[in-house]
């Protein structure tokens, strides 16, 4: 995700700098050259050394350094940078820089670099929602400073609320965020994930296979490109990605409900649910005994969401729904993608190797409203993600 990009990850003096070690490790681990700058605070609570080990780069720490620096290291290090990251960001750093207070290395860096910044913040509640730091930080934030909001908790004061620093993986998402060229702001876009459960007693379901991998690459990859997102889920074992509002259901009627309430707002529906065709046309109140060597179980269709979607689809927006088949593949999706009035589907041989439900892989092929159609090789699912949005943004521009 971070091939070939220079991050700039500078550390002020909070009990939080433990969580940038954390932080350092994912950036290199996905792919980073990371170069780390310490305010004199930062030292008290981690040593440089863990960050040289871990990046492989010497850790700058003062502002002027005549031996070991050739160049001018501020001016250097701002000029490498294609991302600043400061994690933590206290209270007194935010100030400085909002200030325009110049008086490290780190302040002095920030202030010298024209690559985007993105603030970690971590400190005590009371800090945290005193007027004076929220001026600071409407402030940078109207000067395209980013931030990675801080959560509520326990604080290492003892206090509880909002402050604690957002968790590493979470600051590595909004990271990769700000190095992704932002095609989908301004748009809202849906997508649906995993499969549903049709209940035949308080115990037992009906559902698939359907690990929602997929539709939570594809959400996660659009909040990346500055989409609004929502995510309707059927139940799955994947956290919520970062950054998206995620709407939990369980049937299909629970899902059919939550689309059709959000539908009208949307500018890009993806459908990449595994919704169930069919429910039990009771539900038992009680768990069903066990009777006899046979139990039948009568089913109904349930309601076609992409069907109503595709009816009620107003002009500019666009529809995208997914086939997963094991025979005739391209002749089912075809049929799919006229039927339900789609403007691309996304085909998939759930029986084919790398590319069933469960895996982090797929193999996919695009057809769309004109009749073109084109076949991608075995992708990793967030790599097949980022190629249907290519689709999604390139089929928006066309309809302008």
């Amino acid at each position: 995700m971070l091939k070939g990009k220079t991050i700039v990850l500078g550390v002020s003096g909070g009990i939080a700098a433990y969580k940038a070690v954390e932080l350092l490790r994912l950036l290199v681990k996905g792919g980073a050259e990371v170069h780390v700058v310490m305010t004199k605070g930062a030292t008290e609570f981690v040593t440089p050394l863990t960050f040289q080990t871990l990046s492989g780069n010497p850790v700058h720490t003062e502002l002027f350094n005549l031996i070991t620096e050739q160049e001018i290291g501020h001016i250097s290090l701002a000029d490498r940078a294609d991302l600043f990251i400061i994690a933590p960001a206290t209270a007194n750093v935010i100030g400085k820089i909002a200030g325009g207070i110049a008086d490290d290395l780190l302040t002095t860096t920030v202030m010298a670099t024209k690559a985007p910044v993105l603030l970690a913040p971590a400190m005590n509640v009371n800090m945290y929602e005193n007027p004076l730091y929220r001026e600071n930080e409407e402030k940078l934030r109207r000067h395209g400073y980013l931030f990675a909001e801080p959560v509520s908790g326990f604080l290492a004061c003892g206090w509880e609320g909002k402050g604690k620093m957002q968790e590493p993986a979470l600051v590595m998402e909004a990271a990769v965020a700000a190095l992704t060229v932002q095609d989908l702001a301004g748009v809202t876009v849906m997508v649906t994930a995993g499969p549903t459960r049709e209940e035949v007693d308080p115990v037992r379901f009906v559902s698939n296979h359907s690990s929602g991998k997929m539709g939570y690459a594809l959400a996660r990859a659009a909040w990346r490109r500055g989409a609004k997102v929502v995510l309707v889920s059927g139940p799955t074992a994947l956290p919520p990605p970062f950054g998206v509002k995620f709407v939990a259901v369980e049937s299909a009627r629970e899902m059919r409900d939550r689309v059709l309430e959000s539908s009208g707002e949307c500018d890009v529906i993806i459908k990449a649910a595994a919704v169930a065709d069919y429910r039990p046309r009771e539900r038992a109140g009680d768990k069903l005994k066990k009777v006899g060597d046979e139990m039948v179980v009568t089913l109904v269709k349930n309601p076609d969401i992409l069907r109503e979607l595709g009816a009620a689809k107003r002009p500019g927006q666009l529809l995208v729904g997914f086939a997963a088949e094991t025979v005739d593949l391209e002749k089912n999706a075809t049929v799919k993608l006229r039927e339900k009035n789609l403007d691309m589907i996304v085909a998939n041989d759930v029986s084919a190797p790398g590319a069933g439900f469960g895996v982090d892989t797929n193999i996919v092929r695009l057809l769309y409203r004109d009749g073109t159609k084109e076949e991608l090789p075995l992708l990793a699912k967030e790599e097949v993600a980022s190629a249907i949005l290519d689709r999604i943004v390139a089929l928006r521009a066309g309809s302008d």
